[in-house]
């Protein structure tokens, strides 16, 4: 019999399932707080529970646990970068960003990615499989555990397409802002998406709190398609009205990520072309020089010519901010880390 993974249930979840185990609900209280508070890894660490309890526990459930393959410290910032081994050898990256504010995790929502967006490297291997519940859970609980500060912000941009993992994904966040867990307020989390449309509805009508950050990347939709496979999919016009509709429904206002590729997609027309597209509504332009990979010839703009776009959007009374490059020195990219790492295991 295969063993339930135990931490992907959600609060009453767990209270219908101890119920269904000959188990009085308070128990189901108990092992959350085991497993969402304290970040327990074993069943023999719940000793407020009985030993029977326990065994029967272990002999039914498992409590996944994530093992640190590689993790890189910063030496120009307060950054840390982990790539975590999962229980099937697959690899996922996530990323710790220390401010002044807090702790904020950036953290990966499947094994590779099948968007095939052109700058990115987390797409080149493609799609291994998507993450459980625990599995994204996981990444927040054991960076939290290994630097013993609690962790306020998150932020899901790792790798992966998180709208495209929709269930898991959705249940992350009911877990991870649980009051009965670590209890993560859902305004202190963003959410990445390429522009699965449907997907972005669906987000929408939960009316969660959480911040939607849509990868734009370019003014037009023939600009987009040169660099993400799934515009071929999605009118440019089709994911704006997406983004207004999540504004409408939620109230938050959404941000636009935009990776400046110099000669690209970096130029006055589209500067000009932004403006069009993005005035008048209430959202944030985040600017983000390309990361280079090896595998790609794209070249991110001079500081010079960055700021030069910046102010010609802030001239259209567009609300823009340069994205602060952090961890340069421990493979800055998304999926560079994994990759790498997935390349030299081949090799030996």
């Amino acid at each position: 019999m295969d063993k339930k993974d135990i931490c992907s249930y959600t609060y009453m979840e767990l209270q219908e399932e101890m119920q269904n185990f000959g188990e009085k609900s308070f128990r189901a209280r108990q092992i959350y707080e085991w497993l969402h508070v304290k970040l327990v890894e074993n069943f023999d660490e719940m000793t407020n529970l009985s030993r029977d309890l326990r065994r029967r526990l272990w002999e039914n459930y498992e409590i996944r646990k994530l093992s640190v393959a590689e993790r890189q410290i910063s030496k120009k910032d307060p950054t840390e970068k982990y790539l975590f081994e999962l229980w099937d050898g697959n690899l996922v990256e996530s990323v710790l960003m220390k401010y002044s504010y807090g702790n904020s995790v950036c953290i990966s929502s499947q094994a590779g990615c099948r968007m095939g967006c052109k700058f990115c490297a987390s797409t080149i291997g493609g799609l291994a499989r998507n993450l459980n519940v625990s599995e994204m859970l996981g990444q927040i609980y054991r960076i939290q555990k290994l630097i013993g500060e609690r962790i306020s912000n998150i932020v899901v941009m790792g790798t992966g397409e998180p709208l495209d993992n929709y269930d898991n994904f959705l249940k992350f966040i009911q877990i991870i802002s649980d009051e009965h867990g670590l209890h993560i307020s859902q305004r202190n989390i963003t959410v990445s998406t390429c522009g699965i449309v449907p997907n972005m509805k669906r987000l929408a009508q939960e009316r969660l709190q959480i911040t939607l950050a849509l990868s734009l990347h370019g003014s037009t939709q023939e600009k987009r398609r040169r660099l993400m496979p799934v515009a071929d999919k999605y009118q440019l016009s089709e994911v704006l009205a997406a983004c207004d509709y999540y504004f409408r429904k939620t109230g938050r206002r959404v941000t636009f990520e935009y990776s400046l590729v110099q000669g690209v997609n970096d130029t006055d027309e589209d500067a000009r072309e932004l403006a069009l597209i993005l005035g008048g509504r209430n959202c944030h332009m985040n600017l983000i020089p390309v990361n280079q990979i090896k595998e790609r010839d794209f070249q991110k703009p001079c500081r010079k010519n960055t700021l030069d776009f910046k102010n010609k959007l802030e001239h259209h009374k567009i609300n823009v901010t340069i994205r602060r490059e952090r961890g340069s020195d421990i493979d800055g990219a998304c999926g560079q880390l994994r990759r790498r790492h997935t390349i030299s295991k081949k090799e030996n």
